[in-house]
């Protein structure tokens, strides 16, 4: 890798432009800085679940998961750079299905929530699903052709649903489900 800071302040950001890995510069609300910009709240937010308590193996896995979003929003933040490959992909729809199936299928709508980790686990969720819409901007503006990023940020949220509801239930032994008869009216008599 190149250099190190060595200084954490610079200056060269003061005027509204940042750089890029490649040592280009571009404005601070530039697609792609909004894109990785928003790959590194998620990857803070997933920090933040992680100094939940968690069952296993989700604390190993998304710190597996961290180091996932860092090669992202390297991917992202230095024009060219390609390092998100199918492996990846691949990677988390195996752990995916893998808490997945000892789950009750779903017949209702989840509210996020059940338990603080599970909570933190639907931020992480939201947080994802706009970093993938942020990636997808970014793409169709820059014209990129590769989708490994998007596939990847499409199954992380995926995963991330998948995990809420294995903490609520080691957390609480329930999910919070979304009462859709709560508005309706009673029959006539």
């Amino acid at each position: 890798m190149g250099h190190r800071l060595s200084k954490i302040y610079t200056r060269t950001g003061d005027k509204g432009t940042t750089g890029l890995g490649d040592g280009s510069r571009v404005e601070k609300d530039d697609l792609r800085v909004e894109a990785y910009g928003t790959v590194d709240e998620l990857n803070s937010t997933i920090g933040v679940l992680l100094a939940e308590p968690l069952p296993a193996p989700l604390p190993d896995w998304l710190s597996e998961i961290q180091h996932d979003l860092f090669d992202l929003g390297g991917e992202l933040c230095i024009p060219g750079y390609k390092t998100i490959t199918d492996d990846y992909i691949t990677r988390l729809e195996k752990w995916l299905d893998e808490i997945n199936e000892p789950l009750p299928m779903l017949k209702e709508f989840i509210l996020p929530g059940g338990s603080r980790g599970a909570a933190q686990c639907h931020v992480a969720r939201t947080i994802c699903r706009r970093a993938e819409r942020r990636v997808y901007s970014f793409a169709k503006h820059d014209g990129s052709t590769d989708s490994g990023p998007m596939r990847y940020l499409n199954r992380l949220s995926d995963f991330l649903f998948v995990a809420a509801r294995v903490i609520a239930r080691a957390d609480h032994g329930q999910e919070v489900l979304w009462d859709r008869k709560r508005f309706e009216k009673p029959a006539a008599p």
